[in-house]
């Protein structure tokens, strides 16, 4: 593809060099650079990529993409200064894969917690109606029924654009994926046309990155500033930020709630352990996922599916039958003693005391709460305090371990953690750095039908220790224990 045709969209500052020659290849990463790529220079959180312009030229690159030309050009090599790189590699991607997006329905979903199961849950649903479906999220990426492994919550621009033309290419009709707040600011989907877009909620996290919750929440709202007038967008009503994502967008605008009107309602008639009974626009579903966060989850796919023309009772019937996300309230019951394990991702306050108030709604008695929880490493320090007080707070028993403490102290991490304890709190906790002995104690505490909570990593596999991944599977460490006590 010709490089004046990749450029389009770009928002330009001056070329040096033909915008004629033919692009074999585009990489933001200096070490993919073949002979006739076009290499984007991004200044990134960390690395800026602007220091290996001499190298991806050395390797190949015959075109350069960047916010501040060299002052030492290379003859024969074509140097394109842009406003913003991030947004340019955008652009770019999404024109030298050819526009993947626009040839399949593609919905994003953004929010602080329910990404993961919203986007799973439409994947499940849309594949049970008859498409061919992706799905990009969090824990795994499908093309159709092939498994892509994923590695963060929305790919980079380049990688992203490229499963999107394999999704395109092998007749997938719609893609469901997570808009993470960092990828939206980095522009990762920068040029995607998006058929829908869904808001679940928002609450305090990653302000390690974007410094304070009002640019959090702008960040966010910039998903729904950028749909189309053709789009639909929908937003959780009961969310007190819920109107004021969708204030500026040209889409669709419509809404769904659990306690005021709105164009798709829900009521929880009954939530137990066997699933939630709710009314969806007054028809009566019995459906296999638990907790009120999992209502308000289920109502935005039927919004969503209704907003692209699907029949509701069709929606509703395969809706009832689908299970939710890996490691989304993925609860085990030992055989012996019925003690109840759950395994959550939630890993900020507002998802954990989400998890533990849906906890104590399926309680029948006087059954003990145990929660194993810890936060993560060289992230958002402020949220340790208040998570170590919602686990105690509505906890008969917290036991504070380590998360991935990446290239922190866990017992530093704990430390900060314990600091939002009132004397009442500190009498209900105790912490153990090692998250398998966590695990272990807090399965051991538990007698006849209690309930352990294990919070924080849900469906990972690996713990992230001092820069290394080291295999570590909560539900691998309840399944021993239940053997073992099941004896």
């Amino acid at each position: 593809m010709l490089l004046r045709d990749i450029l389009y969209k770009v928002n330009i500052r001056s070329v040096t060099g033909t915008t004629d020659n033919e692009i074999k290849d585009v990489q933001i990463d200096s070490r993919k650079v073949i002979n006739g790529s076009l290499f984007i220079a991004i200044k990134g959180v960390v690395i800026d990529g602007h220091e290996f312009i001499e190298k991806a030229i050395e390797k190949g690159a015959i075109a350069i993409v960047c916010e501040k030309t060299p002052s030492m050009k290379k003859e024969g090599v074509t140097y394109v200064e842009v406003e913003n790189s991030s947004a340019a590699a955008g652009y770019i991607a999404h024109n030298f894969f050819g526009q993947p997006s626009g040839k399949i329905k593609l919905v994003g979903v953004t929010g602080t917690n329910g990404k993961t199961t919203i986007v799973t849950l439409l994947y499940k649903l849309f594949t049970s109606l008859g498409y061919k479906s992706g799905l990009l999220s969090t824990v795994e990426n499908h093309i159709g029924d092939r498994i892509v492994p994923a590695t963060h919550t929305t790919p980079d621009a380049i990688s992203l654009n490229g499963l999107l033309k394999q999704m395109a290419d092998e007749e997938c009709t719609h893609v469901f994926m997570e808009a993470s707040s960092h990828a939206l600011h980095q522009h990762r989907i920068t040029g995607l046309l998006f058929a829908g877009g869904i808001f679940s909620n928002i609450t305090h996290d990653h302000l390690d990155y974007h410094k304070s919750f009002e640019e959090y929440i702008r960040v966010k709202k910039s998903f729904f500033d950028g749909l189309s007038s053709s789009a639909f967008a929908i937003s959780n009503a009961d969310d007190k930020r819920g109107t004021v994502m969708l204030q500026n967008t040209n889409a669709k605008k419509h809404y769904y709630s659990l306690k005021t009107v709105a164009d798709f309602k829900g009521k929880i008639l009954d939530n137990s352990l066997t699933g939630l009974v709710m009314t969806v626009d007054e028809q009566e579903v019995h459906f296999r996922l638990i907790g009120e966060f999992n209502a308000y989850n289920l109502l935005a796919v039927y919004g969503a599916a209704i907003c692209m023309n699907e029949d509701k009772q069709e929606v509703l019937r395969n809706l009832s039958m689908l299970t939710g996300a890996e490691g989304r309230f993925d609860y085990t019951i030992s055989s012996k003693d019925k003690v109840i394990a759950i395994v959550d991702y939630a890993h900020t306050p507002d998802a954990l005391l989400n998890v533990l108030a849906t906890i104590k709604k399926l309680k029948k008695g006087f059954e003990k709460i145990i929660t194993v929880v810890g936060c993560g490493g060289d992230r958002d320090k402020t949220k340790r305090p208040i998570m170590a007080e919602v686990a105690c707070e509505h906890s008969d028993k917290a036991i504070f371990t380590s998360d991935n403490p990446r290239s922190e102290e866990p017992g530093q991490i704990i430390r900060d953690m314990e600091a939002g304890l009132n004397i009442a709190a500190k009498r209900k906790y105790i912490s153990i750095v090692d998250r398998k002995e966590a695990i272990k104690t807090a399965i051991s505490l538990a007698n006849k039908e209690d309930i352990v909570l294990i919070a924080g990593k849900g469906h990972e596999k690996y713990q992230e220790i001092k820069g290394v991944k080291i295999h570590f599977d909560d539900k691998e460490v309840v399944r021993e224990m239940f053997e073992l006590f099941d004896r």
